[in-house]
């Protein structure tokens, strides 16, 4: 048996880019930056390597999300990953694997990840308003709460 799944979160490295297929298919494209710790052998100190991944969105799916990223948005895909390999133009073989987006989740706020235009207005501030103190009544028990025969401060 084959799994194919993949969980990744980090930044974006790039606006992401939106293009169609000839039948009309929307395909969105981006890169994403993830880190990976390596022990420096000369230092001997911990360093963070960064990892770039090429993501793929097809669908109806591309549209909405091309207005929702930003190029530095924290985001945390998952996804398969896919194999791709070609000829260049100079005779070499190519090849390289990406990511086919299945669900993204958005780890900045909306503020800093983009919302289609730039925003000229600043953020709402939230407002909240003052509620008076209403201490709290003990609730009577039922009779099968008063015949527990165990210790009820045990965490679990």
């Amino acid at each position: 048996m084959a799994i194919n799944r993949v969980n990744i979160s980090g930044n974006l490295t790039r606006d992401p880019e939106l293009r169609s297929t000839a039948s009309g298919t929307q395909i969105l494209s981006f890169g994403v930056a993830v880190n990976d710790r390596r022990k420096n052998q000369q230092t001997g100190e911990w360093e963070d390597v960064p990892n770039f991944v090429d993501c793929l969105v097809f669908g109806n799916r591309a549209a909405p999300l091309a207005d929702m990223l930003r190029k530095g948005a924290k985001v945390a895909i998952e996804g398969k990953l896919r194999y791709s390999a070609w000829e260049a133009n100079d005779g070499s073989k190519r090849s390289k694997l990406e990511v086919v987006v299945d669900e993204v989740e958005f780890l900045s706020p909306r503020d800093q990840r983009g919302a289609g235009q730039q925003q000229t207005q600043q953020p709402r501030q939230p407002q909240y308003q003052q509620q008076p103190y209403v201490a709290a009544t003990p609730r009577a028990q039922t009779p099968a709460q008063q015949q527990m025969p165990y210790d009820e401060d045990i965490p679990f």
